[in-house]
């Protein structure tokens, strides 16, 4: 199992278990455990309603893509620690990340 911690707008985490070897992006999951989450384009990387913060976990996942950088870069909050959740696959090496959800509800 893969295993993540969520950090809620309001302070509050809860952990997520994810079967290994599991096709599905960090957005897919979050939306799937009831995390509220717009994703108003359904992962496609045009809206950035899925912006989280990488609060721990390895230092590749702490840079966000080409693409993503264009959108993030419209966005108020975003720092150099933030992603889209939709362009974030679920791996192995992520267990014991801490991601906080950002942007709006």
């Amino acid at each position: 199992m893969i295993t993540l911690t969520i950090e809620a707008r309001d302070g509050s985490r809860r952990t997520v278990e994810i079967p290994e070897d599991i096709n599905l992006s960090l957005m897919e999951v979050l939306k799937a455990s009831d995390h509220h989450i717009l994703a108003t384009c359904g992962g496609m990387a045009l809206c950035a309603t899925c912006h989280v913060q990488v609060v721990e976990g390895p230092e590749q996942y702490f840079r966000p893509t080409d693409v993503e950088m264009d959108l993030l870069d419209t966005l108020p909050d975003a720092g150099p620690d933030s992603r889209l959740a939709c362009q974030l696959r679920i791996k192995d090496d992520m267990d014991g990340m801490v991601f906080r959800i950002r942007g709006e509800e």
